[in-house]
């Protein structure tokens, strides 16, 4: 995890060794609409503030306007995306945003998407979809423009607008169904070693880490699961923030982290073996399909519930079925499923279920010998035993009869010899949460934090060259499936994450990098000639310096002009007033800084800038 201090120390210097001269703008001469009120939908911080701060504006649900304060950090955040990127040995390049639907017909993809993939039909009667991402298409140019291993390995990268028919639109730029987003596509003939898929994944984990901590953010590297892109391994890059949609896991000890989806759990005692807690007894249940439902009604806490899941195995796996059973207060980890039995498995459909003789909602372990299912345990589940209280564990779960649920379930005596057979296994199958062991490391636990995804890698392998059929010759004169590697990074999600790490009541805190302007000179008087003059000079001769400068001109009260400085959330303010003329300088105050300003000498200012930012 790279920390706070690190981060703005990295990306001060990174500003100030770049000495360009920056941009000077008036704010009566660009659109900047301050609100005092947030909208009436807004929750998460970021979308009040954005909005509020005048950088967004709705246009319709999911979908924003980038009015010029946000614009301006869009292309600060673009320029060390490209600026990394390019260094790791990436090329850019540009692709359609449209994607004619025939691509997915080998990946599948339009199936693993489902209703968030944007499908839209052209006069011709040809159905498009507005690209989420840019597998398929990526794929099939390379496909149509390689022949042989001598090209590979090659990386190319784009940054772009994509689409996700979100069902919910929520937080503003966090969760939108238009975003703007970098994506990266590697190739290569072969998995390790020189010119390998590893290589390249490692120089992109490196090009992320300096592209986010050039941005000034407080983030984790976190292990993930790929979901509908696919592949094995796969890193997300967090901002660390309390208010994140996501969860981290990290052990306690050894500074590993994961998302929820993919932290594993460490060894856990577990046992099927133990004298029942009494007499099965069941309990009639009507229209109690729910755990809560049915935990009031018979009395029995969660803790002491077996919640018991059905999935099926794909046609090309053999077909058949899996029971997943956990604690009624745990969740269900399909991947962890998948790990467990070695196939792809996905939630049951209803119909097929019942059908085979599931009674779906009132399920028990037992179904899985009755049905003739593989039967999955999490440990946590699989106890005969309470040691904790010494006596038999107490069981409630589904009677395997609509309607129906069971009191002191016992599994020796339920399931007798099935539980020593090879259809029955013990696995960490379920979510992580904080307090459970750290799989990392004997004696530790995991801790619980919050954070925004903004980056994702993925080593995809095979599966989109194989599926779309790009082939290329090696050294050998056989024709082999290129392997990939995929790299994408949110750039407006990104300006978002960073106003939910960096604000406070008065409004966003940007970091110098990533801020629209760096200095704001703030002109107490703007009819009087001296005071405008000195606005300009200084101008000037920060903007020599690097700096981006904004000077609020407008014709309105000191109060007013002050708060909208606070709410916009440059780093630097500069107050050009009597007062401070009258000892022959301005007020110099950084956004960070909660008293009042200091006086620094007309001649000193640029200079003050610079320290400024050095002392990061």
């Amino acid at each position: 995890m790279t920390t706070t201090q690190e981060c703005c120390a990295d990306q001060a210097n990174s500003m100030l060794s770049t000495r360009r001269f920056g941009d000077i703008q008036r704010w009566s001469q660009t659109l900047i609409p301050t609100a005092k009120e947030a909208p009436a939908d807004a929750e998460a911080p970021s979308h009040k503030l954005l909005v509020r701060a005048g950088f967004i504006r709705r246009v319709g649900a999911g979908i924003y306007d980038y009015l010029p304060l946000a614009w301006r950090t869009l292309n600060k955040i673009s320029g060390i995306v490209r600026d990394e990127m390019n260094a790791a040995g990436a090329c850019e390049m540009l692709m359609p945003a449209l994607e004619p639907f025939e691509f997915f017909e080998g990946t599948k993809r339009d199936v693993d998407y489902g209703d968030n993939l944007f499908r839209l039909t052209d006069r011709h009667g040809r159905v498009n979809a507005l690209a989420p991402t840019h597998e398929e298409i990526i794929t099939e140019m390379m496909k149509g423009s390689i022949a042989s291993y001598k090209q590979l390995p090659l990386n190319l990268y784009q940054v772009q607008t994509k689409f996700r028919d979100e069902a919910r639109p929520r937080s503003g730029l966090l969760r939108g169904r238009e975003f703007i987003m970098k994506d990266a596509y590697s190739f290569h003939t072969k998995a390790e070693g020189a010119g390998g898929l590893t290589e390249t994944y490692e120089k992109m984990r490196t090009a992320y880490t300096n592209i986010f901590t050039r941005c000034g953010l407080d983030f984790s590297i976190v292990e993930a699961e790929a979901g509908p892109i696919g592949g094995s391994a796969s890193h997300e890059f967090m901002v660390n923030c309390e208010t994140g949609e996501d969860t981290i896991l990290r052990c306690s000890k050894t500074g590993y982290a994961a998302n929820v989806e993919k932290c594993g759990i460490g060894e856990r005692a577990w046992s099927f073996d133990g004298e029942p807690s009494g007499d099965l007894e069941t309990v009639p249940t009507p229209g109690m399909a729910s755990i809560e439902d049915v935990s009031k009604f018979i009395k029995v806490k969660a803790p002491n519930m077996l919640k018991t899941i059905v999935l099926s195995i794909d046609a090309e796996h053999g077909g058949g079925w899996v029971v997943a059973v956990v604690r009624a207060d745990h969740e269900v980890n399909e991947g962890k499923i998948k790990d467990a039995i070695g196939f792809p498995v996905a939630m049951a459909d209803e119909t097929e279920a019942k059908a085979a003789g599931f009674a779906i909602g009132f399920v028990s372990p037992c179904a899985a010998k009755t049905v003739g299912a593989k039967l999955v345990v999490d440990p946590d589940a699989a106890q005969g035993m309470d040691t904790a209280k010494g006596k038999p564990y107490f069981w409630a779960t589904g009677a395997d009869t609509h309607d129906h649920h069971v009191k002191r379930f016992n599994w020796r005596r339920e399931l007798g010899d099935f539980l020593d057979s090879e259809n029955t296994i013990v696995a960490d199958i379920r979510n992580a949460r904080a307090g459970d062991p750290s799989p990392k490391a004997a004696g530790a636990t995991l801790t619980e934090g919050r954070g925004v995804e903004v980056g994702h890698i993925f080593q995809l392998g095979t599966k989109y060259s194989e599926a779309m059929g790009f082939l290329v010759q090696d050294e050998s004169g056989d024709r082999n499936a290129v392997i990939m590697g995929c790299y994408g990074i949110g750039v407006s999600r990104t300006l978002a994450a960073c106003v939910e790490m960096s604000h406070d009541d008065n409004g966003i805190v940007w970091p110098m990098a990533l801020a629209p302007y760096h200095v704001l000179i703030t002109v107490m008087k703007i009819d009087n000639e001296e005071h405008m003059a000195h606005a300009t000079n200084i101008a000037k001769g920060l903007s020599e310096a690097g700096f981006d400068v904004l000077i609020d001109d407008r014709d309105d009260r000191p109060g007013s002009k002050f708060k909208d400085a606070d709410l916009i959330g440059i780093p630097i303010r500069l107050t050009i007033g009597d007062k401070a003329l009258d000892q022959g300088g301005v007020e110099f105050k950084q956004r960070t800084d909660t008293g009042k300003g200091e006086i620094v000498a007309l001649g000193s200012i640029t200079t003050r800038c610079i320290d400024a930012v050095s002392s990061q």
